[in-house]
This record gives structure tokens, sequence and C-alpha cells, in this order.
């Protein structure tokens, strides 16, 4: 059997990225996947592809973040795993960030994966059932780099949402851990680079050069890994922030 058999995970912001590595990964698994995103021909497409259910949402809209697990539940009877994938990284500095900005990143990183769990939760207590929650976090948690500022912040208020969450509920044995990856090789981050950093075609190979591993990040790799916290085979571990990351916080040279 596999790890997520009889299982019904709900994938927020599973459309591309990490999220769809997640999709995948929790199909593989033997879970019923239900993944949301902005884009209805990217969806559709990876819906096709894995035979995961697509609902169409924005995220940025909290409404439409508790939505998303009511309509799980309505096609489904109940969620058993969230995973909370959306991510804006747009740049911006303390300087430079404007309000509108900064209400950005907080929507899509830490409010939509708030009031995602509040409903998750919700399900699981009501059905007084346990459940397991992963949120994809950011190294950018323990500080940043100066032009990803508001980014930094929701990821570290994240980083604090999950161990209040995973405090409050362990006795309904409700696991909730956030997994904080660093640099890692998706579309997403294609288009970063381009548009912000005037990236060209090589970016990938001269950023893996400069990494300890000689790699970024890996889509399948944080994707098994999340499958594994979803898991029983994790055991009892819960409020977790885990670095994910191939830099050490805290060293020194």
């Amino acid at each position: 059997m596999g790890l997520l058999e009889d299982r019904v995970v709900l994938v927020n912001g599973g459309s591309q990225g990490v999220g769809a590595g997640v999709v995948r990964a929790a199909v593989a698994e033997g879970a019923t996947v239900v993944f949301t995103g902005r884009r209805a021909d990217v969806g559709e497409k990876l819906a096709a592809e894995t035979g995961a259910r697509f609902v169409r949402a924005d995220l940025a809209e909290p409404a439409q973040a508790r939505d998303s697990v009511v309509r799980t539940v309505e096609a489904h009877g109940r969620v058993d795993c969230l995973v909370n994938a959306a991510g804006l990284t747009s740049r911006g500095s303390l300087l430079d960030t404007t309000p509108e900005l900064f209400d950005q990143h907080i929507a899509i990183n830490l409010k939509a994966p708030f009031f995602a769990m509040q409903a998750a939760v919700a399900d699981m207590t009501a059905r007084k059932a346990p459940g397991t929650i992963v949120s994809i976090g950011s190294n950018c948690a323990h500080g940043g780099p100066p032009h990803l500022a508001p980014y930094s912040a929701a990821k570290a208020g994240l980083a604090g949402l999950t161990r209040n969450a995973a405090h409050a509920h362990r006795f309904d044995r409700i696991r909730i851990n956030t997994i904080n990856i660093g640099w890692t090789d998706t579309e997403g981050e294609d288009a970063t680079q381009r548009a912000f950093h005037g990236a060209g075609d090589d970016w990938r190979e001269k950023a893996a050069k400069s990494q300890p591993m000689g790699k970024l990040g890996q889509v399948d790799e944080i994707a098994e890994f999340v499958v594994f916290l979803l898991s029983d085979r994790s055991g009892v571990v819960t409020g977790s922030v885990i670095d994910w990351d191939q830099n050490v916080f805290g060293g020194q040279d």
C-alpha cells in the first residue's frame, strides 16, 4: 500500500511548482487528491495527467481559501491532509515595499494558509478524526535577503502559526508542520529570475555551481518529503519547522 492510501489530500497552490510535485507524489502514494490554482488551463492539464481533481481558486481571498476545504469535503466527505503550497515571491525591500505589495504577500503567504487550516481543522475536529497539515515555508523565515522583506515577514509568520496551531490541536491528533525550503528549481523561480534579475537561459547552471551540493533544490525531492510528513510514517512529529536546505543557518566561517 502507498503511504497515503485511502487519504483525501487537498493541495492548495497545486497547479505548478512544488505544489504540482506534491500532487503527483500524493497520487502515486494512493491518495485521493484535490488541488487548487488560479489558472484553469494549467490546472486542468495536471488533473488530466494525474487523475486529481482541480478546483479553480484565488487564495488571496480568504473565503476561497476556506472554500477549497468545503469543496473537498463536499466531493469526498472529508479532508485528511492539507498542503499549503501557494506562494508569492515578488521582490520588495524595507524601503521600497508599498502597502499594496505587503498586503499581497500577507494574503498569499500567510492569510491563505491560516484560513485553509482553520477550515480543515474544523472538519477534522467535527469528525473527531486525526489529520496532518504541511505548509511550504521558506528559509527566509530566518531573515532573508534585503529584496525579500515582505516575503520574509510573511514566512516568519507562517512558522509561528505552525507552532501555535500544532500546540493547540495536539490532543486532537492533528499534526501540523512546515518545511522551510531553500532556492528551488521551479517554473515560478525561472520567471522570477528573468523578471527581477535579468537572468538568461543559463541561470540554472550558474546558480547550481554556487550551491554546496552543486544543484538547486528539486521539486520531486521536496514532494517526497511532504508526503512522508503527511503520512503515518512520520510518527508523532508536530509543530516542527524544518529547514530543507543545503545552507546551515547559524553556521559561520
